[in-house]
């Protein structure tokens, strides 16, 4: 797939893309291949730049996760967007098929802490919190819809996993099913535009990772 196929969104101040599965976000010793490295090269020549090519992710997505990531093209808009990531005004939906059936709807508020490669649920910790509804199960698998509250690391994961509801793939917090990286997928993000000011909507949409049930 052209990773031109992978943008949700372009113009001078943003750059937002549904990344695929089993690829990070950005470089590390582990894994020096990112979506930032593809990012910046597609831009480097979609717009024949000579210079460095300015960006940055605003948050990050785990690299065996699937959707959305935005980038900032623009200093001003770096943080300006760190500023709603930091006030927690950059609403995100995430759409996950966990093992086992799960309540209708609900509310996990937990305290997590990080443990090396993981995130552990303990007594006193950082503050977690999502909102989740069942969209819909069959085969001893639940398909649900995520708000995320706030944004910690492998939050998701071990939330869903704490109760015994572990994303299908994710055999670091206790799945037994394969799949193609795992099956968590950042579908939908909502911003104040950095300079436009406007509210703007981003969708990534799920068929190529598998989610023939949306």
């Amino acid at each position: 797939m052209k990773f031109s196929d992978s943008v949700v969104y372009l113009d001078n101040h943003l750059l937002v893309v549904n990344k695929p599965p089993l690829l990070a976000t950005q470089s590390s010793p582990a894994h020096s291949m990112s979506l930032e490295v593809l990012a910046r090269a597609w831009i480097k020549t979609q717009f024949a730049k000579s210079g460095e090519v300015f960006l940055h992710p605003i948050h990050r997505l785990d690299r065996v996760a699937s959707g959305l990531v935005c980038f900032a093209r623009t200093s001003k808009a770096l943080s300006r967007l760190q500023e709603q990531m930091r006030k927690a005004r950059i609403d995100k939906w995430y759409v996950a098929q966990v093992e086992g059936k799960t309540a209708l709807r609900g509310l996990y508020v937990d305290s997590l802490e990080k443990r090396e490669y993981k995130a552990a649920i303990v007594k006193r910790g950082k503050r977690a919190e999502l909102r989740f509804r069942l969209l819909r199960y069959q085969q001893g698998m639940s398909a649900v819809l995520i708000q995320l509250r706030t944004g910690r690391y492998h939050q998701i994961r071990a939330q869903f996993s704490h109760r015994n509801h572990p994303i299908i793939g994710d055999r670091k917090y206790g799945a037994s099913t394969p799949f193609k990286g795992i099956a968590l997928h950042h579908w939908k993000m909502r911003l104040v535009h950095p300079t436009k000011k406007t509210r703007h909507t981003f969708k990534a949409p799920l068929k190529e990772v598998g989610y023939a049930w949306m």
